[in-house]
């Protein structure tokens, strides 16, 4: 079967490129007719092929032996020669080496090892939402949401709580920017600004002894049979921090907004009428801030009878895929009581996110806190969306909050 390329027909003005084509109203029909009319097409800008439903998805991120992570995993690197982390990172890196990697930092994150962290997320969280709610408006985005992920992560990798704001601010413009014309060199330097402190604060690790946190776990990795390098050990940290900060930041911004905006999911939230694990599963669906991944094929192959050629790149879109009506029905109404719930907001297969436990709880203890402190959430404003090819959701959400009568003050 061949495939037509994007540039054809009714899809014509398509650029998946374009920040701001993300922004645009039609972008759910634009997904729809993708996956019925194109499932597997030809992006010519740039030269990528473009693949929508939720099985096909599934298929790519399932073989990581035909479709490689190691040259880069997000348009921005794959369409700027290859991403330089490539088998050294474990977010690009695949194969033998990348199970046992991954395999080890996964005791970083069992129930037991995040049972401390837990403790901190629902604390801190609740410290939050009760200020806020108590101020009666904020900016949610900025004033609650972005403190959350960051500070667990944080705790997770110990770092300084004096250096956290300057992370923050680093983390924001890695990925996305809050406005159009941010420039990729503005980009390259957060993401430079991250490595250059991870590589300062693993050199101060390794001249002591081996905390019992991940850096620790990742010095003590340097050493047989893994033998990470210096580089390993900073890439590993870098992507950890933006990994466990952008997913459950945009997602808990995202919850709030269409929190204010379904009302009656509200209300059954509030009136302890919804699962609140089912509820923060569809919260992920429903926000799906990483909208693609990115892989290269290494053997010709096909995808659905479309011939794909070894060299060439292969995106996936969950953000497309979560709204298939093939796997979801009615996907495009918001259910907290939605289950199965098969979204693909944490990817799939070997590189299913390593976080994904952790930004399950930071959602369920925001959801938790908001029943608990606040009686309506209402917009006070309008959200400004994130400008980038990679991740969804606000960078300002301003909500006014009315304080639940009966709310604990403790």
């Amino acid at each position: 079967m061949s495939a037509s390329a994007l540039e054809s027909g009714a899809l014509s003005d398509v650029d998946l490129t374009d920040p701001v084509t993300y922004l645009r109203p039609d972008l759910d029909d634009i997904w729809r007719r993708l996956r019925q009319e194109q499932p597997v097409v030809w992006h010519p800008g740039g030269g990528f092929w473009v693949v929508t439903p939720h099985r096909l998805v599934t298929g790519v991120y399932r073989d990581n032996s035909v479709f490689t992570s190691t040259e880069g995993n997000v348009l921005a690197t794959l369409l700027g020669g290859g991403d330089s982390a490539g088998g050294r990172m474990l977010a690009v890196s695949d194969g033998e080496r990348h199970r046992r990697v991954r395999r080890e930092l996964m005791s970083a994150f069992t129930p037991a090892a995040l049972a401390s962290v837990e403790r901190n997320v629902v604390v801190g969280t609740r410290h939050l939402v009760r200020t806020a709610v108590a101020r009666g408006t904020c900016d949610f985005a900025t004033e609650v949401a972005e403190h959350i992920p960051l500070a667990a992560i944080c705790d997770l990798l110990d770092v300084p709580a004096a250096d956290r704001d300057t992370l923050l601010s680093h983390t924001s413009s890695a990925l996305s920017s809050a406005a159009p014309d941010a420039t990729d060199l503005q980009a390259r330097l957060a993401r430079n600004e991250i490595l250059l402190y991870f590589a300062k604060l693993a050199a101060k690790r390794r001249r002591a002894a081996p905390a019992d946190d991940v850096i620790g776990l990742l010095v003590r990795m340097t050493e047989p049979p893994l033998s990470l390098s210096d580089d390993e050990v900073l890439l590993n940290c870098y992507s950890l921090l933006l990994g466990g900060d952008e997913t459950a930041r945009l997602s808990m911004i995202g919850a709030v907004k269409a929190l204010a905006e379904h009302q009656e999911i509200w209300h059954a939230l509030r009136g302890g009428r919804v699962d609140l694990a089912r509820a923060v599963e569809e919260v992920l669906r429903w926000t799906t801030p990483a909208m693609h991944s990115g892989r290269t094929v290494v053997a010709d192959t096909e995808i659905a009878g479309v011939a794909v050629r070894r060299g060439q790149v292969v995106t996936v879109w969950p953000r497309s895929a979560n709204f298939d009506e093939a796997e979801f029905a009615t996907p495009h109404r918001l259910d907290f009581d939605r289950s199965p719930n098969r979204h693909l907001s944490f990817a799939y297969g070997p590189h299913f996110c390593l976080g994904a436990q952790l930004a399950r709880i930071e959602i369920g203890a925001l959801l938790s806190a908001l029943t608990e402190f606040a009686d309506e959430i209402v917009l006070d404003g309008e959200p400004k969306p994130i400008f980038s090819t990679f991740l969804s959701g606000y960078s300002s959400l301003p909500v006014r909050f009315v304080p639940r009568s009966q709310g604990s003050t403790t």
